[in-house]
């Protein structure tokens, strides 16, 4: 168990043992990481995303493949070349440099949109498994391993959020 799964079971134990819970304390803990590895649905979301990233890997290939060619092409032919003609594969080079960059931004952003648009629904599913366990173990707290989160609250959880706002002079 990791330093922050640990810290918030001692604080989750020492309110229940001070008396603050207004109900009895029940704690459980999963692992979500370890409930994500073994679901069926991850393995095909892993497929579509290495297919994904395959699409994207081909893409920036052609793209690096047409930026060799004109810098060899250009480093080839400097030498005859006029200045009119230099400065124009110059240019022509330095905006394929950019648009490639740009790509590769492009498809990190687009890679970990697709990445969550196909987690999502798995682990939504995951969280509704939890919370429906939570209700009907009458659980008032389950803490994930895997984050170090509380990822059920129940019922008789006791926010004391306002308790140390106070304390702190905040409103």
């Amino acid at each position: 168990m990791n330093k922050v799964s640990k810290f918030l079971l001692i604080c989750v134990a020492f309110f229940a043992m001070s008396g603050m819970a207004s109900a009895q304390v029940k704690i459980a803990h999963v692992n979500t990481a370890e409930i994500l590895d073994a679901m069926p649905e991850k393995a095909r979301a892993e497929k579509d995303l290495e297919k994904y990233y395959g699409e994207l890997e081909s893409q920036l290939k052609v793209m690096a493949t047409e930026y060799q060619n004109k810098m060899q092409d250009y480093e080839a032919n400097q030498a005859t070349m006029s200045n009119l003609v230099k400065q124009s594969k110059e240019k022509e080079i330095i905006d394929l440099q950019g648009r490639i960059t740009e790509f590769q931004g492009n498809a990190e952003n687009e890679f970990a949109a697709k990445r969550e648009q196909l987690l999502k629904p798995i682990l939504d599913k995951i969280q509704k498994a939890i919370n429906d366990v939570g209700a009907e173990k009458g659980y008032t707290y389950i803490l994930d391993v895997a984050t170090g989160t509380a990822v059920y609250i129940g019922a008789s959880a006791v926010d004391a959020t306002k308790d140390v706002k106070s304390k702190l002079g905040i409103k």
